[in-house]
């Protein structure tokens, strides 16, 4: 099997598994518990905040662990929207993942936000001065990703931040996409999302960076956990999985984007070659910066994305039509939409996302196999 949907998730890293397996047996304790079992928890958990903050840059405190991404997200946005005193104004684009447009959905129909969602270039990315057009008095808090799941382009989030700060409103950035790929530090943002699964951290696992001592309404109620952000007993062990798989990627980040990069090229090339008409979405390869290193993204009129995805499934190489988050929907994807991209072609959309082991070897077979099942009528 060649795996090429690591966006979508990752495997479980070993060293992963070896650092969170003593919160699972033998140091097993509440961390809230004033005991010795409780408190050797409690180092664990307070560990891996400070190790986590240690790679975003930030401090310990403004950690929120949480069981994923959609949590973080959900957290971030409607905590420091509802928290927020400055105005009832959300800006966005209608690119996000649906955890974010969900999210500011809510706000919308159940508190009376009203929300901006910004025009994008067609490779999807949203300029400081289309954010600095959109900007009001009340806006409370804009929210954009560092990198979309399914196109891959990359916004310029400190230049982003810049322009929301100026005008005194916040801006949350979804990481999910980013970590391990790209520079997480000196962002700007006040706040921060991320997905363990995506690093070879357990599915469940995530985490929101809340800068200072902003205010924030949380969604869970209860023992007053992460200083009053997110009730609930700590999973402890898999807040030492994702630090742990934070570190490691970080660690290896610029070694695997540098070997990923001519892979990515390499893969679309060959795709582009296969089949007349093929389109690739999201930022040009030739533009350094502006897409994820192992991200390549296709719309193939004439073929179904899902059944280009099965039948490249019965040869052995694994890919997507679109987020795994909207799998089961006959609806094309949204952000392909939000590109102006008619319907009927983006029904068309396939994804391949490379991880840090994909190996050369495997790019050149499954561009092989690509090229026989795109080639079909």
């Amino acid at each position: 099997m060649i795996y090429l949907d690591t966006a979508a998730t990752a495997p479980v890293r070993r060293e992963v598994l070896e650092a969170a397996w003593p919160y699972l047996t033998g140091t097993f304790g509440n961390p809230s518990s004033h005991h010795p079992v409780g408190e050797a928890a409690a180092a664990g958990l307070e560990d891996a905040r400070a190790r986590a903050a240690a790679v975003l840059g930030v401090r310990r405190s403004d950690i929120v662990f949480t069981a994923g991404g959609t949590e973080a997200a959900n957290l971030a946005i409607k905590g420091l929207a509802l928290a927020a005193p400055r105005g009832k104004h959300l800006v966005t684009a209608g690119t996000e993942h649906e955890a974010v447009l969900a999210s500011i959905d809510f706000l919308h129909r159940v508190h009376g936000f009203d929300v901006t969602y910004l025009e994008v270039a067609p490779d999807g990315a949203v300029s400081p001065e289309t954010l600095r057009d959109a900007l009001r008095e009340d806006t409370t808090l804009v929210s954009l990703a560092l990198a979309n799941n399914e196109i891959g382009t990359v916004h310029d989030i400190p230049a982003l931040a810049e322009v929301a700060h100026a005008s005194g409103a916040l801006l949350h950035t979804d990481a999910v996409q980013a970590a391990g790929r790209l520079e997480l530090r000196g962002l700007g943002a006040d706040a921060l999302t991320l997905s363990g699964h995506k690093l070879g951290a357990p599915k469940g696992s995530g985490l929101a960076m809340i800068r200072g001592r902003l205010p924030v309404e949380p969604l869970v109620h209860g023992g007053g956990q992460e200083r009053g952000r997110r009730s609930g007993t700590e999973n402890v062990a898999f807040a030492v999985a994702l630090a742990t798989a934070l570190e490691l990627a970080e660690a290896e980040r610029d070694e695997a984007a540098a070997r990923l990069l001519p892979l990515r090229d390499l893969l679309v090339r060959r795709v582009l070659a296969a089949r007349d008409g093929v389109r690739l979405t999201g930022a040009e390869i030739d533009r350094p910066g502006t897409r994820l290193p192992g991200h390549a993204s296709f719309c193939v009129p004439g073929r179904s994305g899902e059944s280009i995805v099965l039948d490249l499934a019965e040869q052995g190489v694994i890919s997507s039509s679109g987020s795994a988050c909207a799998a089961g929907s006959d609806e094309p994807s949204h952000v392909l939409m939000a590109l102006g991209i008619p319907r009927e072609i983006a029904q068309t959309a396939v994804r391949f996302t490379l991880g840090a082991r994909t190996t050369a070897a495997e790019v050149e077979e499954a561009a092989t196999v690509i090229d026989e099942v795109l080639a079909r009528g």
